[in-house]
């Protein structure tokens, strides 16, 4: 499997989407009820959808009810890790721990052993990206709690995008994988807001519907991209490819959400970027 040019556009495309919708997460007043939106739009999107797709193979099943429980736990690391950090601190962390995992995930357990070439480029790319959640030598004390939730997101991202790569290769289709994942994904996160924001969702659907259904979409094709795109090319370089969202995501937190981002972490940013270069020409 290689990735060629095509397949790099759109999955480039998904990182801009992403970070975009986890902006809309992070800058929202309540943002378990905006997670609540992104995620049930993608399960309604979904759900329109079931009626057109067949029912993935047998052998996809164990993988989607383990990315689906995966992604549960990542929700809720997710949510803690944006409650104590800024987005363009914890967001680096946790998207740049995913591509290494994967690549550990997909050589140990796939049989997609990279060459040292692209072993070398997917570190300096994923390091480069954890750079970019330090604006200081020695983070502080009070830095450590968002550090740990996003080192948790970060495991949960590289677990679940591993099960949806194999899940969408076993399914007989991918886009039988996609619907059911995304319509089954929000199923929890719309039971715990039920249970713990019945009295707000009313408020929450009359002021933020617009913005919640619009990252939902987005959060639902850029996703969909990412599966389709491992279907048919090495999962490691897809997620290596994708995290480039931290880029996005630094740069909205620092101009939109008046977050600090420094030199060094404009160097980093420039890292990834030849990092991800280096990947997409690798032979």
């Amino acid at each position: 499997m290689t990735l060629d040019w095509g397949v790099a556009a759109l999955v480039l495309l998904t990182a801009i989407l992403h970070a975009s919708w986890n902006a809309v997460i992070k800058s929202s007043g309540d943002q378990l009820l905006a997670m609540m939106l992104v995620f049930g739009t993608g399960t309604l999107v979904a759900g329109g959808a079931l009626p057109f797709v067949d029912v993935p193979a047998r052998a996809a099943w164990p993988y989607l009810g383990l990315s689906v429980t995966v992604h549960s736990f990542y929700a809720l690391f997710l949510l803690l890790s944006y409650r104590f950090g800024d987005l363009s601190h914890v967001y680096p962390i946790a998207r740049g721990l995913g591509p290494l995992l994967v690549a550990l995930l997909s050589a140990w357990l796939a049989g997609e052993v990279l060459s040292l070439y692209q072993m070398l480029a997917l570190v300096v790319v994923s390091l480069a990206i954890t750079s970019l959640a330090f604006g200081q030598r020695r983070p502080g004390a009070e830095s450590l709690k968002p550090i740990v939730f996003a080192l948790c997101t970060g495991i949960m991202i590289g677990a679940y995008t591993f099960l949806d790569g194999q899940g969408g290769r076993h399914a007989g289709s991918p886009f039988s994988y996609i619907a059911w994942l995304i319509f089954l994904d929000g199923l929890p996160v719309i039971g715990v807001v039920l249970y713990l924001r019945w009295g707000s969702i009313g408020r929450t659907l009359r002021t933020q519907a617009r913005t919640g259904l619009i990252a939902g979409v987005t959060s639902t094709v850029a996703y969909s991209i990412v599966i389709w795109a491992m279907s048919r090319s090495p999962m490691a370089l897809v997620a290596s490819l994708r995290e480039t969202s931290v880029i996005f995501g630094a740069l909205i937190g620092a101009v939109i959400l008046g977050e600090p981002f420094g030199r060094r972490r404009v160097l980093a940013a420039a890292v990834v970027a030849a990092g991800v270069i280096a990947l997409s020409l690798s032979p």
